[in-house]
């Protein structure tokens, strides 16, 4: 997934490295400000990380919705599973998409959040009351 995506920002490639302390996941790109540009990610790696107990870690950067329609337009997943010698490790990578009025990089339909201010109308003359003031002495 990543590859058909990213290949013309520079994505070459994606590595995943485990050791006792920690597990790496490492994103190879040529032209990396390309790649990582306006790409709001979390990744989730599961199973045995440490011990022989299994465990689930999150990784979140940004604003990533959940739930609701725009979930099926902005988000783009993966879930990939690797064989190690403890056992399996699964990963699984989400990706929100950016808006794109014209539907090139991302949904042409905007987000139900997003609000736009627009500037006040300029007005011409003051207004004037409709009847002339009455004065009660």
């Amino acid at each position: 997934m990543l590859t058909r995506e990213l290949a013309e920002d520079g994505y070459s490639g994606v590595e995943v490295r485990v050791t006792p302390m920690r597990t790496e996941i490492i994103i190879r790109a040529t032209r990396t400000q390309n790649v990582l540009a306006f790409w709001i990610s979390q990744v989730i790696v599961s199973g045995k990380l440490r011990a022989q107990r299994a465990k689930s870690m999150k990784f979140k950067d940004g604003y990533m919705i959940s739930s609701g329609h725009p979930v099926n337009l902005y988000i783009d997943s993966a879930v990939r599973h690797v064989l190690l010698r403890q056992g399996v490790l699964g990963i699984k990578v989400k990706i929100m998409l950016d808006w794109d009025p014209k539907g090139k990089q991302g949904p042409t339909m905007p987000l139900p959040d997003l609000v736009t201010i627009h500037p006040p109308k300029e007005e011409d003359e003051l207004m004037r009351p409709l009847a002339p003031e009455i004065l009660v002495a």
